[in-house]
């Protein structure tokens, strides 16, 4: 029996990068994945990936920032699987600027995809989270349900440029730790992983042909400045920038049964940044 047999797993943002290695992670322990991104293509490529190798797949897409998003998330749990075991708040990206130069609209949108729509999303998860704890105990029996939020070495260090994201990331990490406070009664473990430098889209080598992204009508340049890249390999001591998968293996770390004692954490995955 694969570790996550038959279990519901919601993950944002997982049509590309690490959400995707999150998703196909989960699926090939056994867990049933319903899957977001902003995109219908990116989604329907991670559902296609799941199915083929024998998994099960549903999708929800859409902004997780938009006001209806967070109960079709959950319903699409409810409707497709008939439950929820694991929720992975992986969405996210990154619109840098130094303070003087940051508009509110920056500032805002990057809080709310990285704080605002994780707390709407937990928020409209907890109707069922609390009935089926009551059941389960009504029942005597015990089962743990995971979350997983994701914060950066730059809501625990800080970062020049990133006042926005850095304080969503940290704040984050502090719901966290309220939340495994608050549902520990009903047996869900609430951990966080600090990403390190992984090598996905937003991490790429900023160039004059950078790329771009497209978010609520903006296009948002995203990229790495390169000589900024060879000093980030020269801080980590493992000597490179972390991979999707291996970005994976550390969120399902915290979704698997050896996990059930461990709440209110942070896990850097950094290679020892």
């Amino acid at each position: 029996m694969s570790k996550l047999d038959r279990k519901v797993a919601l993950v944002t943002g997982a049509g590309r990068g690490i959400g995707q290695a999150i998703a196909i992670k989960l699926a090939s322990e056994g867990a049933r994945v319903v899957i977001n991104d902003l995109d219908a293509v990116p989604a329907e490529e991670t559902a296609t990936r799941i199915r083929s190798a024998g998994g099960e797949a549903a999708m929800c897409v859409g902004s997780v920032v938009s006001a209806d998003f967070p109960q079709r998330f959950i319903d699409t749990a409810l409707e497709s699987f008939g439950g929820i075991d694991i929720i992975v708040n992986n969405a996210g990206y990154t619109w840098d600027n130094v303070i003087q130069k940051m508009s509110d609209e920056q500032w805002h949108a990057i809080l709310d995809v990285h704080l605002g729509a994780p707390f709407r999303i937990l928020r409209a998860a907890s109707e069922f989270i609390r009935s089926a704890a009551k059941r389960e105990s009504q029942a005597g029996s015990l089962v743990h349900r995971k979350v997983v939020n994701i914060s950066s070495v730059s809501g625990l260090y800080g970062n020049a440029g990133q006042a926005n994201y850095g304080a969503a990331k940290a704040g984050i990490t502090g719901f966290t730790k309220s939340m495994a406070k608050e549902w520990g009664r009903y047996n869900v473990n609430v951990n966080c992983v600090a990403f390190g430098y992984i090598m996905t889209r937003l991490s790429q080598p900023l160039t004059s042909e950078a790329a771009h992204i497209e978010v609520d009508g903006r296009q948002i340049k995203i990229g790495v400045q390169p000589e900024a890249i060879d000093a980030l390999r020269r801080l980590v001591p493992l000597g490179r920038l972390g991979t999707p998968e291996e970005a994976a293996g550390s969120v399902f770390l915290f979704c698997i049964p050896e996990s059930d004692y461990i709440t209110g954490q942070v896990l850097v995955c950094g290679g020892g940044y």
